[in-house]
């Protein structure tokens, strides 16, 4: 059976996520040891709220060194929200204590430019060609919870296979090699989310 962490750094809204990725096949550990982490087959790293609050915990929690570790030896990271939002320089959200991203990804997060924010509710999504994350998937409908996204998808080129629009244009999903992430909640958008969970477990 796949094993699949989900990092434990203080983010909140975590057990739908295990609750998902057990139901696709794979056996999950909710945890914050960073040995686990760093050999598990898969992991996953959330996040919700603040993008400065969430960088604070993962660096708190040391879940920075445990990303670039894996991706030194090419183990599969999946970041979910504001777990995408952290692979970049930074955002722009304001905050009393603002903190850079990791960096793994060029680009910086900005509000999304709509008349109604946060966005919140259902859209459906473009899957680029490619994609391993949305096989299946091109036009379904996806869960978003956000006021923030990477509006400047030329920053990260062909690593952005799906697009999504709230007023305008943002990235959905990214995918960099062993490193994938998605702005929308899998874990909250019924089959379709389950599916794309499933197709990232399968490919570890």
């Amino acid at each position: 059976m796949t094993d699949v962490v989900v990092l434990d750094y203080g983010s909140g809204n975590v057990r739908s996520v295990v609750r998902a990725l057990e139901h696709v096949g794979a056996a999950v550990e909710l945890t914050s040891d960073l040995a686990r982490a760093e050999r598990a087959d898969g992991l996953l790293v959330p996040g919700v709220g603040n993008f400065h609050a969430c960088m604070t915990g993962l660096r708190d929690a040391g879940g920075g060194e445990v990303v670039r570790a894996r991706l030194a030896h090419g183990a599969p990271t999946l970041g979910i929200c504001v777990g995408m939002q952290v692979m970049l320089d930074g955002s722009d959200e304001p905050s009393p204590d603002p903190q850079p991203g990791l960096g793994l990804w060029p680009g910086s997060v900005h509000r999304v430019d709509a008349p109604v924010v946060p966005h919140m509710g259902w859209t459906p999504v473009v899957a680029g060609r490619g994609s391993a994350l949305l096989d299946g998937l091109d036009g379904e409908r996806f869960y978003f919870v956000h006021s923030y996204a990477v509006t400047d998808t030329a920053a990260l080129g062909e690593r952005v296979v799906s697009v999504a629009e709230h007023g305008h244009p943002f990235a959905a999903a990214v995918e960099d090699g062993t490193l994938s992430a998605t702005q929308f909640h899998p874990e909250k958008s019924g089959d379709a989310g389950l599916h794309l969970l499933k197709n990232w477990v399968s490919s570890l």
